[in-house]
């Protein structure tokens, strides 16, 4: 899970016991790291079982330093961080692609909160681009109140889409959803992006044979790197700090945060999620 911890022992003579991170944890009440690259902003884990990961998974914000910290917002961050940050990713990585010469975006699994993070930072940084969420029928007056897309439909509405230049970003994993969106919109789909899969069941083999671009898929962790390459880790910060906050401010309170105690709590929390049971405007956060 992505979350807050404490030091609680240390033999690192740069890093105090009770300071506080951010970062990648594991379900547990404890986690032992072998902190290397240790700078007033962060460290990473160098433990030698967790070097075949993405170096994002291993890196840990200090929070003293952190410029995406508010510690009235924690629970915010934890719910909504790492996914915000892949739709930021998204967002310019198209940009960079000149949205492909599209004028609209089209997101599936409009209430999920990867989605809401990409609508959120293509409203600030790509105006000129429309933003059309799908998603079911029962969240539709969720996402509307948002107010994070131009236009939200049901899923069985996807032909009365305007079939102009788009670039579609898939979050909800269903094939026969895709295939339809690709036969809709056919030569004005100018790009097919896939992203995590919320409905994995239904991916299966569904898209074997589909029309228009070839469904890419998006590995948020390589596109991070490349953007540190591209423009520094401090200037990668400054953006994605920028637009964390513009994020804050358009989600507002829409979400409700709910707290639990205790790993049984963060399995039980796992199942329902799993199962569909949790409802969008619910975020839950476990603690100790």
């Amino acid at each position: 899970m992505w979350g807050h911890a404490r030091v609680i022992e240390s033999n690192h003579p740069d890093i105090a016991v009770g300071e506080r991170i951010y970062g990648y944890l594991p379900m547990a009440s404890h986690l032992d790291v072998v902190p290397g690259k240790v700078t007033a902003s962060g460290f990473t884990d160098m433990a030698e079982h967790r070097q075949p990961m993405s170096p994002i998974y291993n890196q840990y914000s200090r929070l003293a330093a952190d410029p995406e910290h508010d510690p009235a917002r924690e629970g915010e961050r934890m719910i909504f961080g790492p996914l915000f940050k892949t739709g930021f990713l998204i967002e310019y990585f198209l940009r960079s692609e000149h949205w492909f010469g599209a004028t609209q975006l089209i997101l599936t699994s409009a209430s999920s909160k990867t989605a809401m993070g990409l609508a959120s930072v293509a409203r600030h940084r790509s105006p000129d681009v429309k933003r059309i969420g799908l998603t079911s029928a029962g969240n539709v007056r969720f996402v509307e109140e948002s107010g994070l897309y131009d236009q939200v439909l049901s899923y069985e509405a996807v032909d009365s889409i305007v079939a102009e230049p788009s670039v579609s970003v898939d979050f909800a994993g269903n094939a026969s959803l895709l295939r339809a969106i690709h036969q809709h919109f056919g030569a004005a789909l100018k790009y097919s992006c896939l992203v995590g899969v919320t409905h994995i069941e239904e991916r299966g083999e569904g898209l074997d044979g589909i029309s228009g671009p070839t469904p890419t898929l998006f590995f948020a962790p390589d596109h991070a790197v490349a953007l540190f390459k591209n423009v520094g880790p401090e200037e990668t910060g400054r953006q994605i700090a920028q637009s964390w906050r513009a994020f804050r401010a358009d989600v507002g309170n829409s979400v409700t945060i709910s707290r639990h105690a205790g790993l049984a709590a963060a399995r039980d929390a796992f199942v329902q999620m799993v199962g569909g049971k949790v409802d969008p405007a619910r975020g839950i956060v476990i603690e100790p």
